[in-house]
């Protein structure tokens, strides 16, 4: 058991220290760079044959230093699919994917502590999981990825804990696509085993 306490304490420091240098390779980009790597990836996104085929969707909305969503969620609603958003709630590692009715509504929700818009708890919305549909397809934030689909999150795990919760849904887990920029991919991400892998990293090759 020491060496099991060991091994997650080594863990624990080793994705600390890439969080760390993550965040200073995404201080560094520009906000050119960002919307230019972001129009890239939205452009692959909505050509991509999983989206093509998903019905129900569900997306984040960006912080300041992730790839940048704002036109994939404007082409969901143009093609007709169930557009779902992060819920957070806070001081836990509990999230829920709600209904978002249109892209106009974004600017009107509350914000939360990290200035994130967000419907408010009491605010009555379809939960993805709790319809028999599920989800198709959730897009995915992250801090860092390497190309085997190990993903390192800031360190809450709502995401984590969210496809874990996924994987019980009589529809099973959806698709997961995370969308990063390239200086956001490692040759390694220091994983434990209840991570979860996210099927397919979007980035643009050097």
């Amino acid at each position: 058991r020491m060496e099991r306490a060991g091994a997650m304490a080594g863990l624990q420091a080793a994705k600390r220290a890439l969080r760390a240098e993550l965040k200073r390779r995404l201080r560094a980009l520009s906000e050119a760079e960002k919307l230019r790597q972001s129009r890239l990836l939205g452009a692959q996104v909505v050509e991509h044959s999983k989206y093509r085929t998903s019905r129900r969707v569900a997306v984040f909305l960006s912080l300041p230093d992730e790839v940048q969503t704002a036109e994939i969620i404007k082409d969901i609603f143009q093609q007709s699919k169930e557009c779902f958003i992060p819920r957070y709630k806070p001081r836990s590692n509990h999230m829920d994917m709600v209904k978002l009715e249109s892209y106009e509504e974004i600017t009107s929700l509350p914000l939360t502590s990290w200035n994130i818009h967000q419907p408010a708890e009491n605010d009555a919305r379809e939960d993805a999981l709790s319809a028999a549909d599920g989800l198709d397809l959730i897009l995915m934030p992250g801090l860092g990825f390497d190309k085997r689909g190990n993903r390192l999150g800031r360190g809450k795990g709502y995401y984590d804990a969210y496809l874990e919760r996924c994987t019980h849904h009589p529809k099973g887990k959806p698709y997961t696509i995370a969308l990063a920029f390239k200086e956001q991919i490692c040759d390694v991400v220091p994983v434990a085993p209840n991570d979860m892998r996210v099927d397919e990293v979007l980035f643009e090759p050097n």
